[in-house]
């Protein structure tokens, strides 16, 4: 009988006697090139064969074969298995002005909180929420001789009926002034002069409730402009703040003294913005008044982290469609870990260590990065490598073919990363 049947040669491997059995696929007349990966092949097979008898005619098939395979030059089947890409765990801080003025908005987070962590908990994240702002359950309060409007986190964020916290939650209680959230975010949370515990404009330190391995979220909400540059927030050197002799800050989020804990975070406001184009331009009102600020330097944050961001004049419907592009902002930039334990070699193979390949399928396209020796080695095509040499449990992806894995699973990729076994590894 004869079946017609479309092949990955990639995957395709026969056994004999319980053992791999490699059978050398044949040239068609003519054909000069190397040996495809995918090819469209009659398999014709006598009632009586053993697989040894099967005759291999091969239809090139051009417009199906990958640009990289595996083993072009050599015959060559292998079979794969998925390895489970973990998605690493989030971590979102809001930090939200206490102005009298910010009451409305105020009213909404403390309403909406739970909704958005509920948004993120239901797209399969383990996370946790951060909030830098003043804890009150009654509002107004005076704090130092003015009037402030309080946050109060109702539970099941909050570990209690007192707006506690919570497994996944902690508030710092910081009195948060219209032009300093960035300011007083950074120095709460190193906890140096000025913004301690029992200082006014500090709080409790929230740095031990962040993860390592964690993506990070900034999220303000305010209606004025930072006097702390982006710039100045991201790459400050430390020391004294200019803006305030007698305070000290750390070093910005992305400088290196950080270990990498704000690596790729992602920054997301609701503030008085008002044109896509004209960063100067405030938001109006219904009544027809503006904030005090369009603050530019938050449009320039959003842009440059690929944020979310919503006009604090558009009032209760602004939240909603708010909370709903923080929370996809949050899962477009979570990260997967590229750490991958090596998944259980098919039966009927014995693992090999030199014939080992890695295949990751992103947007349609699918590439094999070469082995690489160590995570010096890796380079701007990617690669990967194992923990050990002589008796590898692990793959690490490169930082490059990281990030293609992260496109992946971010697009719904169930098999956004293979394991091949049975073909000689590609050297990176």
């Amino acid at each position: 009988m004869t079946d017609r049947l479309r092949l990955l040669v990639a995957l395709a491997v026969s056994t004999v006697g319980g053992a791999s059995c490699y059978e050398p696929l044949r040239r068609p007349p003519g054909y000069e090139g190397g040996m495809p990966d995918i090819a469209t092949v009659d398999v014709v097979v006598p009632d009586t064969t053993a697989p040894r008898d099967v005759q291999v005619p091969v239809d090139i098939q051009p417009a199906d074969v990958p640009n990289m395979p595996i083993d072009p030059d050599a015959a060559c089947a292998a079979v794969s298995s998925v390895a489970t890409v973990e998605r690493q765990p989030v971590d979102i801080i809001w930090a939200v002005d206490n102005s009298v003025s910010m009451e409305p908005a105020i009213r909404q987070v403390t309403m909406g909180l739970n909704n958005f962590a509920a948004r993120i908990g239901m797209r399969g994240l383990d996370y946790r929420v951060v909030m830098v702002s003043y804890r009150s359950r009654t509002n107004p309060v005076t704090i130092a001789g003015g009037q402030r409007y309080g946050v109060c986190i109702p539970q099941p964020l909050a570990g209690d009926s007192n707006c506690g916290n919570g497994p996944r939650f902690f508030q710092s209680s910081v009195d948060i002034r219209s032009t300093q959230p960035l300011e007083q975010l950074l120095g709460t949370l190193a906890q140096t002069e000025g913004y301690r515990v029992g200082q006014e404009r500090g709080g409790e330190s929230w740095r031990a409730f962040l993860r390592p391995t964690a993506s990070k979220t900034f999220v303000v909400v305010t209606d004025d402009e930072s006097r702390m540059p982006a710039d100045e927030f991201e790459r400050f050197a430390g020391g004294v703040n200019p803006r305030s002799r007698s305070f000290t800050l750390p070093p910005g989020v992305l400088d290196a003294s950080w270990m990498g804990l704000f690596t790729g975070y992602t920054f997301s406001a609701l503030y008085g913005w008002g044109s896509d184009t004209d960063p100067s331009v405030r938001c109006t009102y219904p009544g027809g008044t503006t904030p005090p600020s369009s603050g530019p330097t938050y449009t320039t944050l959003v842009q440059r982290t690929r944020g979310a961001r919503a006009r604090i004049c558009d009032g209760a419907t602004a939240w909603g469609p708010f909370f709903d592009r923080v929370a996809t902002a949050v899962e477009t930039t979570s990260r997967v870990s590229c750490d991958l334990a090596i998944p259980s070699v098919p039966m009927g193979m014995v693992f090999d260590n030199s014939r080992v390949n890695v295949e990751i399928s992103s947007s349609g396209s699918t590439t094999r990065p070469g082995k690489v020796a160590n995570v010096g080695a890796c380079g701007a095509s990617g690669g990967w490598y194992y923990d050990n040499e002589s008796a590898p449990r692990r793959i690490t992806l490169c930082p490059a073919s990281c990030e293609q894995a992260q496109a992946a699973v971010r697009a719904g990729s169930t098999t956004a990363v293979r394991v091949l076994f049975g073909c000689q590894t590609i050297p990176g």
